[in-house]
């Protein structure tokens, strides 16, 4: 059965190949067909091929090309520019290289390659093999697992830090404290983190840190490097000495692009040293922003919580007015002010009237009184002698010694004959 490709139409009829019934193809339907066959096995578009490196070529545009061989066969290789800019590593004429990627045909001259998509050095293929399983398996016994995965303290007090002294990552970390966080204290637990020795000083490292209460979280740096470089974080021992631990630890191994057992085991990943140390503590500046805004919310509403307490007290305090006593208290004070009024007004009144009768009575008393009956034209005559007031003639004799009131004085006098008939004219 003829395989049909769109928009290509076989060539001319060739004698021999119609007589058997197959009209013959153009080069580029067999080329394609050949791609297509290539494209479609399964096998074929994930391979791993093991080989030497030569006719290595960087384009201009980025892109590598080159030959993978071995001492019996050879397969051209092409590798684009955004690939490339993940290695880590140079490429080289002559280096033992592991390369992963897909086989397809390149049409105009006919060439099956190698389009590859990831190129390591000999060797670390069998350690990516590793890794693989190593996660595989860690992944089953649910060591990945997010809800395994402790948050970290939000004000950290004391954090751990393991790498090496010497390392870079670790003037990164401290500087990154520094500015963010000035009031934690860090704690050096130091280890080698990289070579054969690595992967136990890193255990004996972190144990050291977990050990002690007063460390709330721990740090796991190193800077970026090639898989062989970082596969010390790549150790089963230290995974589970990561999730033995009592603190959080957040792994900060490498670069952007760089992934180890390390952080998936690890409670918080962070691409790089820095960032790690980032995401252990707060930012100052932010706390500083937060605090007053804070102080501004907490100020607005206690000025809105004492605006409605005032208004509440103002309401008791209505309310209380109108169940005071106050209120009868000086209602009962405006009423005893009347009253002394009225008593003030009723006694003056009273006064007055006795006044006017005892004006009256003086007048009386005056009109009746001695003097104003001496004004009158009468006089008092008492005897010299002892004083007594004759009130008879016959109290006088003649002779005796007379003193004689009138109304604007006294004089003397001295009885005579006669003076009883006088006296009796008098009295008449």
């Amino acid at each position: 059965m003829q395989q049909a490709f769109p928009g290509i139409q076989p060539s001319g009829q060739d004698p021999d190949f119609s007589a058997a019934g197959r009209p013959p193809w153009s080069v580029s339907q067999l080329t394609l067909h050949i791609k297509d066959l290539l494209e479609l096995d399964p096998e074929l578009g994930d391979v791993r091929v093991r080989g030497e490196i030569s006719n290595f070529t960087r384009a201009a545009s980025g892109h590598l090309y080159f030959t993978l061989k071995d001492a019996e066969a050879a397969i051209s290789c092409v590798m684009w520019r955004s690939d490339a800019q993940r290695l880590r590593w140079q490429p080289e004429h002559g280096a033992a290289a592991l390369a992963r990627g897909r086989i397809s045909v390149y049409p105009p001259r006919g060439n099956y390659q190698l389009y590859v998509d990831d190129l390591q050095r000999a060797g670390s293929g069998d350690l990516h093999a590793l890794f693989e399983e190593l996660c595989a398996r860690l992944e089953a016994e649910g060591l990945f697992e997010d809800d395994r995965k402790r948050p970290l303290p939000q004000f950290p007090r004391v954090v751990g830090v393991v790498t090496s002294p010497q390392a870079a990552a670790l003037r990164d970390v401290l500087d990154v404290l520094q500015r963010r966080y000035p009031l934690v204290r860090v704690l050096l637990s130091p280890s080698m983190v990289q070579g054969d020795g690595a992967p136990a000083q890193i255990v004996d490292a972190l144990q050291a840190l977990d050990a002690r209460d007063d460390v709330d979280l721990i740090l796991l740096v190193r800077g970026g490097g090639s898989l062989e470089d970082l596969w010390a974080f790549n150790d089963e021992g230290v995974a589970r000495a990561i999730v033995a631990s009592r603190h959080p630890v957040v792994s900060g191994v490498g670069h952007q692009t760089d992934f180890t057992i390390a952080d998936f085991v690890a409670d918080l990943r962070a691409p790089t040293p820095s960032a790690a140390a980032e995401l252990a503590v707060p930012d100052r500046v932010e706390l500083q922003q937060q605090l007053a805004a804070t102080r501004d919310l907490l100020a607005m509403s206690m000025e809105r919580r004492l605006a409605q307490a005032r208004q509440v007290l103002q309401g008791h305090q209505r309310s209380l007015q109108r169940v005071s006593p106050r209120t009868r208290v000086d209602t009962h004070r405006q009423q005893v002010d009347d009253l002394m009024r009225r008593a003030s007004r009723a006694l003056a009144y009273s006064l007055s009237l006795r006044r006017s009768g005892l004006g009256a009575l003086q007048a009386r008393l005056v009109a009746l009184s001695p003097q104003a009956t001496l004004q009158r034209g009468y006089a008092i005559v008492r005897l010299a002698e002892d004083g007594d007031v004759v009130r008879s003639a016959g109290q006088v004799s003649a002779g005796d010694a007379l003193t004689i009131r009138v109304h604007d004085g006294e004089f003397g006098a001295t009885a005579q004959d006669g003076t009883t008939g006088a006296a009796e004219r008098v009295s008449e």
